[in-house]
Parts: structure tokens; C-alpha cells; sequence
């Protein structure tokens, strides 16, 4: 599933293709949702913005749509009316002179009115947003000691868009090996110190992964294993998907386990209790 940088990007990039032409046709998969297609016919889309791992798309008649990729759901970008060759199955099209931005596999799609975005089920459940630029660290800090996340074991808290939104099972082990806690841990077990390092972490390594497109290793090494000729893969992440091969930090071999259903890498001597 895309996690919030990759939604992020996601956004970016159709509102960058739909935002500065007039709706010319909108096609919906789902019968409950034909309606909507006049109505937002010849409309303007006023902003496409991240919501954790779903996007509104807002239009000019107070109308917005709610999309969530789900776990395979994707967005391209064509020409106007150009489809790629594919056996995905189309479910939402938004085209203009231009361009279109065309939605598949995913199933969980609205069309919601003001009050309708500000009372959604999914959105009102949310947490913090690490990629909202108003999200401070104080603000994570204090999520991690309220009383209903402290005695949560980390690995699953940090997939609970509840408690953090945007974050996913890449960006968990990094903040987790970035701030040096054991995969073990709740916040309650953390100390002040590994706390803060955990809410900056959780800020920082989401924004910079959005920025470099899914880099979330430390940009100096990144640098010079590019300059060795090493392949993506090899620098991207810190311990993410590394198993056995060498920590950044100290050598030791990165460590893959099973934790709260997803795998979890981390490095057994970074982050020792």
C-alpha cells in the first residue's frame, strides 16, 4: 500500500494535470455514483490534497471527491482520453482538454459534501498528519504519551493511521532504527530523550522520502554509494528490506522479523534495550 510520501507525490502530480483546465467529463465505475457525473461535468478542481493515504479532490461547486487507494488501487496520468494497456480495472476518470487522471483497482470512492467530508467515517478517525507542514514535534510527542497510545507496542502504533497519519510499514522501521528504539518498545518504555528522537523522526524521514522519492537513508551515504555505482536498492533505506546485510551505523546484519503482521527490519545493536 502507498504510504503518505507516495500519496503526497500522487496528489502533486494530478493536480498538476487537472487543476488548471476545466472538467470536461468525469466517468465513475460504481452505479451509486453516475449521478455525479453531470454534476461535476464542466466544473473547475480547486486543489487535490493528501489526507493521510487518501485524497480529496476539491471542485468549485462545494463538492468533493474522496478517494483511497486501498492496497492496489493507482493513479496514471495520460493524455486526454489515452488509456494504458492494462488488466486493472478502471474505476474513476477525470479528464480536460489536456489530461487525464485516471483511477484503478480501487474501490473506495465518494462524493461528499462539506459537511460530509467534515463527518466521514475514515477522515474524522485520523490522526496527526506527519506531512502536514503545521505538524510539530511537540505534537507527535504528546500523541506518543496520551494514555491511550503509551502502552501500545510501537510496531503496530506506528501503523495505526489513528494515532499517525501517512506513516506505513517502510517509514516504521526507519523511525524506529533512526531514533534507536527496540522494536520491543512502547512509548511508555521509551525515555524522554528516545521519545523526542521518535517524533522527529516520524516528521523528518516522511518529508525527505517525499522529497527524494522513497529515500529515507541518510542523503550523505546516499551520495557516495551512488558515486560507487551501487544500485537503488542498495541505499534507499536505512535497514528497510536489508535483512542480513550490514547496518549503516555498525556493521551488524540487519534483523528481519514478523511484527504486528508486517515485516519489521531493524539493527540488533542500534536499537538494543
Amino acid at each position: 500500500m502507498p504510504e503518505g510520501p507516495e500519496i503526497k507525490r500522487a496528489a502533486d502530480q494530478i493536480a498538476k494535470a487537472i487543476v488548471p483546465y476545466p472538467v470536461t467529463e468525469v466517468f465513475f465505475a460504481f452505479e451509486h455514483l453516475k449521478p455525479y457525473e453531470a454534476v461535476l461535468r464542466d466544473r473547475r478542481i480547486l486543489s487535490v490534497l493528501p489526507k493521510g493515504k487518501a485524497l480529496l479532490t476539491r471542485f468549485d461547486n462545494d463538492l468533493t471527491l474522496y478517494s483511497h487507494n486501498q492496497l492496489y488501487g493507482i493513479w496514471v496520468i495520460r493524455s486526454a482520453h489515452q488509456y494504458p494497456e492494462t488488466n486493472r480495472q478502471l474505476r474513476l476518470a477525470i479528464h480536460n482538454a489536456k489530461k487525464s487522471a485516471l483511477l484503478y483497482s480501487a474501490s473506495d470512492i465518494e462524493v461528499l459534501t462539506p459537511e460530509g467530508v467534515m463527518y466521514h467515517p475514515f477522515l474524522t478517525r485520523l490522526g496527526v498528519d506527519v506531512l502536514d507542514p503545521h505538524t510539530t514535534v511537540e505534537q507527535v510527542i504528546d500523541r506518543f504519551k496520551d494514555k491511550q497510545f503509551s502502552r501500545r507496542n510501537l510496531p503496530g502504533l506506528l501503523l495505526n493511521q489513528g494515532f499517525l497519519c501517512g506513516l506505513g510499514n517502510y517509514l516504521r522501521s526507519e523511525i524506529l532504527f533512526v531514533a534507536r528504539v527496540p522494536p520491543s518498545y512502547r512509548p511508555i518504555d521509551c525515555s524522554p530523550a528516545q521519545l523526542a528522537a521518535l517524533a522527529q523522526a516520524a516528521i523528518d524521514l516522511p518529508h525527505q522520502s517525499y522529497i527524494t522519492k522513497g529515500i529515507t537513508n541518510d542523503l550523505a551515504i546516499v551520495h557516495q554509494l551512488k558515486a560507487a555505482g551501487k544500485k537503488r536498492s542498495e541505499y534507499r533505506h536505512w535497514v528497510f528490506n536489508r535483512e542480513g546485510k550490514p547496518c549503516f551505523r555498525c556493521g551488524t546484519a540487519i534483523v528481519k522479523e514478523m511484527l504486528a503482521g508486517r515485516r519489521l527490519y531493524y539493527c540488533p545493536n542500534c536499537q538494543q534495550q
